[in-house]
């Protein structure tokens, strides 16, 4: 997912990472996360908060608060706020999906299980 500043992008991959590249700094990661336990499905920053979040076959969808500054001598903080779980683990697959609503901190997955939450209280 694509920063609304354009110059941040967040990319989950199958070997459990989130990694965030800030394109003003280099073309390398400027983080490397790794706090899931399978493989990332979805990954992607709300369009308003600084919030970003990534779902996880492993049935979770970990929160992060991810500010990002306008002075580019400031490094963008990134921490851990909250692990939403709700989905049940199919086949070895676990959350598929997730979105933030555009205008408020809630958040919409899509599980293996054929469920749909919204999860309101981040």
């Amino acid at each position: 997912d694509v920063h609304g500043s354009g110059d941040h992008v967040v990319v989950g991959s199958l070997d459990r990472r989130l990694v965030w590249f800030d394109l003003d700094l280099a073309n390398t990661p400027y983080k490397t996360l790794k706090y899931h336990e399978r493989a990332l499905r979805s990954v992607g920053f709300h369009p308003r908060y600084p919030l970003m979040a990534s779902a996880s076959d492993d049935g979770s969808i970990h929160v992060f608060h991810s500010m990002i500054y306008s002075d580019l001598m400031r490094n963008p903080l990134i921490v851990p706020v909250k692990v939403l779980r709700g989905h049940n683990v199919v086949n070895s697959l676990g959350t598929l999906a997730m979105v933030f609503h555009p205008t408020q901190p809630w958040l919409f997955s899509a599980g293996a299980d054929g469920k749909i939450h919204l999860f309101q209280d981040l």
